[in-house]
């Protein structure tokens, strides 16, 4: 991943100087996500975790739309009775592989994000909002059944008020409320957000990888309940006694900026 690359039909990654930026790019249907773009986000989160060279994944829609949500027009296939369950754990499966990589990720969230958009907004560790964007789920107004495990990511993100209103009301929960109460990040001018969230990832990508993976790591262990996971342990460690410790002492001292290798 050191050249920009098409990957498949409705997505489009880039990568430029310790930032892979995966763009949501299905234009005909408002960036609604197909089971072939679920296919491969997932593919692309396993490549891309084993890829040093990248420091932070930036996911993005265009100026108006993070996403419509799921592909509908796929639903009378992939929803059908004796089908859902395998449909909801390819998406699942997705949203876990984007969750387990050690970079951190940065969702750029503009327009509406519905649906399995904002399933994927909340997979990310990062949220950057414009200031007029909103997140949806319409299931109850579809009559489909919402997979509880999106649901159980939707309260560790949103909360268990916000999501009973997104849920049980089909309400918009606005990017300004949800910036309130913690969910998004960063709350920006309307037309701004890849802008904010490049910058936000760039400044990201220049910390040392190894302290944030590891920080990362911790912070997943703890919202499952582990306080005393031995692999995250391990990962503080390796970046107490790498040459990246090493740097940010030297650099520090010196009055100049550190320059991280990840090692």
């Amino acid at each position: 991943m050191s050249e920009p690359v098409s990957a498949a039909d409705g997505i489009r990654v880039t990568v430029a100087e310790g930032v892979a930026e995966l763009r949501l790019c299905a234009d005909d249907s408002r960036n609604a996500l197909s089971a072939a773009m679920w296919k491969e986000l997932r593919r692309f989160a396993k490549s891309v975790a084993r890829d040093r060279a990248v420091r932070v994944i930036l996911l993005a829609g265009d100026d108006t739309v993070f996403s419509s949500g799921a592909d509908i027009r796929e639903f009378a296939a992939l929803r059908a009775p004796g089908a859902t369950r395998a449909y909801d754990d390819l998406v699942e499966s997705a949203l876990r592989a984007l969750e387990a990589v050690p970079q951190p990720t940065v969702a750029c969230i503009a327009g509406p994000c519905v649906g399995a958009g904002a399933s994927l907004a909340c997979s990310c560790d990062l949220r950057v909002a414009a200031d007029d964007a909103y997140f949806m789920v319409p299931a109850a107004r579809l009559g489909l059944g919402y997979d509880p495990r999106g649901i159980a990511r939707f309260v560790r993100v949103f909360g268990d008020s916000a999501v009973r209103g997104l849920l049980l009301g089909g309400q918009r929960y606005q990017a300004r409320t949800a910036h309130s109460q913690g969910a998004v990040h960063l709350l920006v001018e309307p037309g701004t957000v890849l802008a904010e969230g490049r910058s936000l990832a760039g400044g990201m990508a220049r910390n040392a990888p190894l302290t944030v993976a590891a920080a990362k790591g911790a912070l997943a262990a703890l919202a499952g309940g582990d306080h005393d996971d031995e692999r995250v342990r391990r990962l503080a460690l390796e970046a107490d006694a790498s040459a990246d410790y090493a740097e940010g002492l030297a650099a520090f001292q010196e009055k100049r900026k550190p320059e991280f290798r990840g090692r």
